[in-house]
C-alpha cells in the first residue's frame, strides 16, 4: 500500500526571475513527470502532486523545507473546508517532500530525472528509471513503511540504496529522526557526519570536520554515519515546525515572506533545523553560527540569520532526534565530476550495484552502459563509457571514459570520422524566445568546472592547438582570475548562412587545420552559465520519451517475431498512459500483417485487445463477453479464410469506429480476442500434420468397435499444455492413467449400419444418474451446429467432420457421402460414468475414444499418438479450445510426461516414465480446507484434480488399502456434506480397442462372441 495518499511535493531550490518563461514550464514540466508516475500505478491512487517553487534562489534547503510544508497545509487546509492555515491538518497526514533544482551539468533535467542503467521488473507499467523513481521506492518500500504520519524529506542530489530487510523501530516514536548508512572516514571528510550516543540519539553533526573529529563518530567496524540527505519530522514536531512560519525572520524563508516586503534569509535543513535539535549543541554555538560564517560578511544579514537560528533553538530544541543507520544502505552524493557520473552509471560503485532493481542494464561490452538509446548498425561502446537518450548508426567506435547524451541520427557521420575517449558530448534543448534548438557541448571526463582546464589539458594547450584565443571566449569584462568553463563562450548556438551541428565542437578534439575555427569564430556562441538559463527541460523530457516509444516499437517487433518470452503488458500501459497508443496499434497491426505463422499474429491481436482495454481505463465493463457483432464479420471471414493480412486491415478500419468511449472500446477489444481465438484455433491446427491415419479391413455391417479409456490425474505443469502458452512457452505436464473403482470409466463403442444415417448417442454420469442423448442425423443440415459447444451431441457430430467421413462443404447430400463412403450410415455411442467437472479430463478424453472408435469403423487406423493430435484438432473445430494434457493422460498408459516445444507446427511428444508406486484413495467433491486438514495425517500428499482443481480429490495413503479407514474419518468430519470415495489404481494398459461383435453390451473378456483387440 502506497505510503503518501496526501501529498507528495517537489521543490525548486532555484528558480529563474519570475518573468522568465523557463521557471513555469520547469514547474509544469515536473509536475507532468509526477502525473505520469501516477498514472502509471507507482504513487498511490489518490496523491496530491504539487511542485512548489522557491520564494527566492537563496533560501537554502531549510528554507525551501519551510516554504514546502507552509504550501502543503495550505492545500490540506482547504480540502479540509479551513479558510486560515491550520496545523492540524498535519495530525493524520503522510507528506513527502522531494528537493530538486541544482544544476547538473550532465543532465538537462537535473539529478532527480537522471536516468539509471536499470529496470524494475516487477512494475505494473515500463519506463524508464530515474533516480526520481529510485528515491520513491526506496523511500515507500523501505524507509517509510511502518512509519507514523508525518513529513519526510528527501534530497534528490544523490543516489541512495537501502536494502529490503531495512528495519526501523517506530513503536511510539516522536520527534525526528535522521536517516544514515555508513560511510568511510575519507568519503567523509567532504561531507557530513552525525555524532551520537549509545541510544542513537543525535548530539551533534559534523560538516567537512577534521579527521580526528570524524573519527569521534566511528563504529566498532571504522564506518561512520554520513548524512545522507532524508529526515523524518512526526506530525507533532512538523507542526511545531509549522508555527515558525509565521515568526519574523522566518517569515522571509516562504512566499508570503516575500510578498509581504521581507528581506530573504538563507536557512540549511540539516545545518540550522535539524541541529538545533541535537542535545549536544550548545544554543550559543548554534545561534553565532559555529558550523559556518554568519552572514557571509553582510552584518544586516548575519543578525537576521541569527534572530532566526534564536527562534528555531527555542521551538525545536527540546525535540529528540534519533538516529536511524542503515547497516547495508549506500549513498553517493552526485558530484560535478563527469568521472564520478561515469563511474555510477557504468555500475561500478557499490551504490549502483545495489539500486533496488534487479535487471542488469543493456551492455555492449562488460562495464559500459546504454540506456534509452537506439542504436542502429555496427556501434561498438568501450567499457567505462555510457550512452544515454541518443540515437545512432553505425559503423562508429566509442572509446573509455566518454559520456555521450541526446544525440540524434543526424550527429553519427560526424562521429564516424572521430575516435572518442574520456569526453562528454551531449546535445542540448534550448529555447531563444519562442525558437527551440539544438547546442552541443563538448567537455573532458576530467575536466574542473572552475580549475584551468578543458578537455583533459590546460587551457594553453587548447589554445595552441585549436587557434581559439583568450578573448574569444572571454571578454574583458570577466576578471582573469574569474575565467573557467562555465563561463567560456565555447558552444555555438547560430550561425548566419549554415546549420550547426556536433561537428562544430569536435573539432575542438584536432587541430586549428581546417574551416572548424572560422566557422567557430562566425558563430554566435554561449557558455554554460548562459546555455543553463535557457534550457527547455519539457522539450528534453519529450525527446526522450519519443525515443523510448520509437525503442518500444521496436521491442515490440522483436518480442512477436521472435517468439521471445517476455510480457508486452507493462509497456503497452506505458504507452496507453503517456498518449502513444496510436503508434503502438500500428506497430502492432503491421506485425500481424507479415507474421509468417497464425501464432505470431494471434500474439499481435491479443496486445491489441490490450491496448483498447487499456485505452478504457477501467471503464466500460468486463472484457470478457461476445465477440461476434455484424460489423466486425468481414474480418473475420478473412481471417477464417487464411487472408491474415487481410483480415487485420479490416479490422483496424474497424477499430476506427469503437475509440470514442469506454464501452466501445472494450467491445472492441472483446472483438480483437475473438478475431485472436480464430488465429489460434488456426496454431493449434497445424497438429493435424501429425495425424498419420492407416487403412485397415472395415468390420462388418453391425459389429461394433468398442474403446474403453481410463481417466487421468494430473501431477505438474496443467495450463502449460494449453494453446497460445503451449507453443509461445512450451509445455510440460505429467499426467498418470488411472482406473476408477477398477474400471475404465470412459468409452465409445461404434459399428456401420445398412441405413444411410448417422445415430447418436451419448450417456454420461452413471455416478449421478444416468442420462442419455439420443439424435439420427439424416442431412447435412442436422450436423451445422457442431461447432456449438452445449450443441445436442456437438462432439459426435464434430467427430464424423474431423475424421472426414462427413465433410460439411460438399455438394453431396449426407446420405449420398455416406453410401459412397461406407456403404450406409454410422451408429455411435459414448459415455462416462465420471460426475459432470470431475476435473479427471473425461471430455478430450472421452473425443478420443470416439475417433478411435469412428476410424477402426470406416476401416481406417490412428495409433495413440495421432489420436492426441486428432483430439487437438477436434477441439478447435468444436470451438472449445483446450490443450493436450487430457487425451495424453487417458490415452497413453501409466506413469508419462508430455511435451511441446515452444514453436509451430504444434507437436505433442510422450515420454513414459517407470511405474514405481501405485495410486491410492481419491475423494469427491469439494476441495474444503477441512477435508485436506482431516486427511493430513494419514497421507503423504493430495491434489486437486484438473488444471482448475475439479470434483475429485486425489490423495496418496500412507498406508494401502485404505478406503474404509477414510470413510469413517471423514464422516466423523463435521461441514463436509455428501461425498463418495473410490478406489484408484494405474492404468498400465492405456486405452483398448476391441471388436466385439454385434452385441452392444459385450466386452473384450466377455459374451458369446471373442473379443479381437486390435493393435
Amino acid at each position: 500500500m502506497p505510503l503518501f495518499p496526501p501529498p507528495i511535493l517537489v521543490t525548486q531550490r532555484a528558480p529563474a526571475p519570475p518573468w522568465s518563461l523557463s521557471a513555469t514550464k520547469c514547474l509544469c514540466s515536473r509536475l507532468l513527470e509526477l502525473e505520469s508516475r501516477w498514472r502509471r500505478g507507482a504513487l498511490g491512487p489518490h496523491p496530491l502532486l504539487l511542485t512548489v517553487e522557491d520564494p527566492a534562489a537563496c533560501v537554502g534547503s531549510g528554507g525551501a523545507t519551510l516554504n514546502a510544508l507552509l504550501v502543503a497545509a495550505e492545500h490540506l487546509s482547504a480540502r479540509a473546508g479551513c479558510t486560515v492555515v491550520t496545523a492540524d491538518v498535519l495530525r493524520e497526514a503522510r507528506i513527502l517532500i522531494l528537493h530538486m533544482g541544482r544544476d547538473f551539468p550532465f543532465d538537462d533535467c537535473s539529478r532527480a530525472f537522471t536516468c539509471l542503467p536499470v529496470e524494475d521488473p516487477d512494475a505494473p507499467a515500463e519506463a524508464l528509471t530515474c533516480n526520481l523513481d529510485s528515491l520513491l521506492g526506496t523511500m515507500t518500500h523501505q524507509l517509510c513503511r511502518g512509519s507514523p504520519p508525518g513529513v519526510w524529506v528527501c534530497s534528490t542530489d544523490m543516489l541512495l540504496t537501502v536494502p529490503l530487510a531495512a528495519e526501523i523501530h517506530w513503536e511510539g516514536f516522536q520527534g525526528t529522526k535522521v536517516i544514515s548508512v555508513p560511510g568511510s572516514v575519507s568519503y567523509a571528510r567532504n561531507h557530513g557526519v552525525y555524532l551520537t550516543d549509545q541510544q542513537g540519539f543525535v548530539r551533534d553533526i559534523i560538516y567537512q570536520g577534521p579527521e580526528a573529529r570524524i573519527q569521534e563518530c566511528a563504529g566498532p567496524d571504522g564506518k561512520v554515519p554520513l548524512v545522507c540527505g532524508v529526515v523524518f519530522f512526526a506530525s507533532e514536531t512538523a507542526e511545531q515546525l509549522l508555527a515558525t512560519h509565521v515568526i519574523p525572520p522566518l517569515d522571509a524563508c516562504t512566499y508570503l515572506g516575500l510578498d509581504s516586503g521581507a528581506q530573504t534569509i538563507q536557512l540549511s535543513l540539516f545545518f540550522d533545523i535539524v541541529l538545533c535539535m541535537a542535545d549536544g549543541v550548545t544554543e550559543e554555538d548554534f545561534v553565532t553560527g559555529r558550523t559556518r560564517e554568519v552572514g557571509s560578511g553582510h552584518a544586516k544579514g548575519a543578525a537576521a540569520l541569527r534572530s532566526a537560528r534564536s527562534v528555531l533553538w527555542k521551538a525545536l530544541h527540546a525535540i529528540p532526534l534519533s538516529m536511524a543507520c542503515i547497516p547495508d544502505g549506500c549513498y553517493d552524493y552526485m558530484t560535478m565530476s563527469a568521472s564520478d557520473h561515469i563511474h555510477n552509471l557504468t555500475l561500478r560503485t557499490s551504490s549502483a550495484n545495489a539500486l533496488p532493481f534487479r535487471k542488469q542494464p543493456q551492455l555492449l561490452e562488460d562495464g559500459c552502459s546504454v540506456t534509452n538509446s537506439l542504436l542502429e548498425g555496427a556501434v561498438r561502446v568501450e567499457p567505462g563509457s555510457v550512452l544515454q537518450h541518443c540515437h545512432l548508426q553505425g559503423p562508429l567506435q566509442i572509446g573509455s571514459g566518454c559520456l555521450l547524451t541526446g544525440l540524434d541520427v543526424s550527429s553519427s557521420p560526424a562521429l564516424q570520422r572521430c575516435r572518442l575517449r574520456d569526453v562528454v558530448l551531449q546535445g542540448h534543448a534550448i529555447r531563444l524566445r519562442d525558437v527551440l534548438r539544438q547546442v552541443f557541448t563538448l567537455t573532458g571526463r576530467n575536466d574542473d568546472w572552475k580549475a584551468g582546464t578543458y578537455l583533459n589539458v590546460p587551457w594553453a594547450e587548447f589554445f595552441h592547438r585549436t587557434g581559439i584565443r583568450e578573448g574569444d571566449i572571454w571578454g574583458s569584462e570577466v576578471p582573469r582570475r574569474s575565467r573557467c568553463l562555465l563561463n567560456a563562450r565555447l558552444f555555438p548556438v547560430l550561425h548566419a548562412a549554415e546549420p550547426l551541428g556536433v561537428q562544430d565542437v569536435l573539432w575542438f578534439l584536432g587541430s586549428q587545420e581546417g574551416e572548424g575555427l572560422g566557422r567557430w569564430r562566425a558563430s554566435w556562441r554561449m557558455s554554460w552559465e548562459q546555455l543553463l538559463m535557457c534550457l527547455d527541460q519539457e522539450a528534453e523530457l519529450a525527446s526522450r520519451r519519443a525515443l523510448f516509444f520509437r525503442q518500444a516499437q521496436g521491442k515490440l517487433r522483436r518480442v512477436l517475431l521472435e517468439h521471445k518470452d517476455c510480457s508486452l503488458l507493462p509497456l503497452i500501459r506505458t504507452a496507453v498512459s503517456e498518449g502513444y497508443q496510436e503508434a503502438v496499434l500500428s506497430t502492432l497491426d503491421q506485425v500481424a500483417s507479415v507474421a509468417a505463422d497464425p501464432g505470431v499474429a494471434a500474439r499481435a491481436l491479443a496486445c491489441i485487445a490490450d491496448v483498447l482495454g487499456c485505452m478504457a481505463k477501467g471503464d466500460g465493463g468486463l472484457r470478457s463477453g461476445p465477440a461476434a457483432n455484424r460489423e466486425w464479420a468481414p474480418a473475420f471471414q478473412q481471417l477464417e479464410r487464411g487472408d491474415i493480412a487481410e483480415g487485420v486491415k479490416a479490422l483496424a478500419i474497424e477499430r476506427r469506429k469503437w475509440l470514442g468511449r469506454p464501452a466501445l472500446l472494450v467491445r472492441a477489444a472483446r472483438h480483437y480476442e475473438g478475431a485472436e481465438q480464430i488465429l489460434i484455433r488456426q496454431a493449434v491446427m497445424s497438429a493435424c500434420r501429425f495425424i498419420g491415419v492407416g487403412r485397415e479391413e472395415p468390420p462388418p455391417v453391425g459389429h461394433w468397435v468398442l474403446v474403453e479409456c481410463p481417466a487421468r490425474i494430473d501431477v505438474s505443469g496443467g495450463w502449460s499444455d494449453t494453446p497460445p502458452i503451449t507453443y509461445e512457452h512450451g509445455g510440460a505436464v505429467v499426467d498418470i492413467a488411472i482406473l476408477v473403482d477398477g474400471r475404465r470409466p470412459i468409452g465409445a463403442r461404434a459399428r456401420r449400419i445398412a441405413e444411410p444415417e448417422l445415430r447418436l448417442v451419448s450417456a454420461s454420469g452413471a455416478l449421478e444418474g444416468e442420462v442419455v442423448l439420443e439424435l439420427v442425423c439424416q442431412d447435412l443440415e442436422d450436423l451445422q451446429d457442431y461447432c456449438q459447444p452445449h450443441a445436442p451431441g456437438a462432439l459426435l457430430k464434430a467427430a464424423f467432420i474431423c475424421t472426414q467421413i462427413v465433410t460439411l462443404a460438399s455438394q453431396k447430400p449426407l446420405q449420398a457421402q455416406l453410401l459412397e463412403c461406407s456403404g450406409g450410415g454410422f451408429e455411435v455411442h459414448s459415455w462416462s460414468s465420471l460426475p459432470h467437472g470431475s476435473g479427471l479430463g473425461t471430455s478430450s478424453i472421452l473425443a478420443g475414444a470416439v475417433m478411435a472408435a469412428l476410424y477402426r469403423a470406416a476401416g481406417k487406423s490412428a495409433n495413440a499418438e495421432s489420436l492426441i493430435h486428432a483430439v487437438l484438432h477436434l477441439e478447435q473445430v468444436l470451438t472449445t479450445g483446450g490443450g493436450w494434457q487430457d487425451q495424453v493422460g487417458g490415452l497413453v498408459p501409466g506413469i508419462k510426461i508430455g511435451r511441446s516445444k515452444a514453436l509451430l507446427p504444434l507437436k505433442v511428444e510422450v515420454e513414459q516414465i517407470p511405474q514405481k508406486k501405485c495410486m491410492a484413495p481419491g475423494c469427491e467433491p469439494l476441495a474444503v480446507r477441512r477435508m485436506m486438514d482431516a486427511l493430513q495425517p494419514y497421507v503423504y500428499g493430495q491434489s486437486l484434480a484438473g488444471a482448475g482443481g475439479g470434483g475429485f480429490l486425489y490423495i496418496l495413503t500412507k498406508e494401502p488399502s485404505q478406503k474404509v479407514f477414510i470413510q469413517q474419518i471423514l464422516a466423523n468430519t463435521e461441514g463436509l456434506g455428501n461425498f463418495s470415495i473410490h478406489t484408484v489404481e494405474v492404468d498400465t494398459a492405456g486405452f483398448s480397442l476391441q471388436l466385439v461383435g454385434s452385441d452392444p453390451k459385450a466386452r473384450g473378456d466377455t459374451g458369446n462372441e471373442r473379443a479381437q483387440p486390435v493393435t
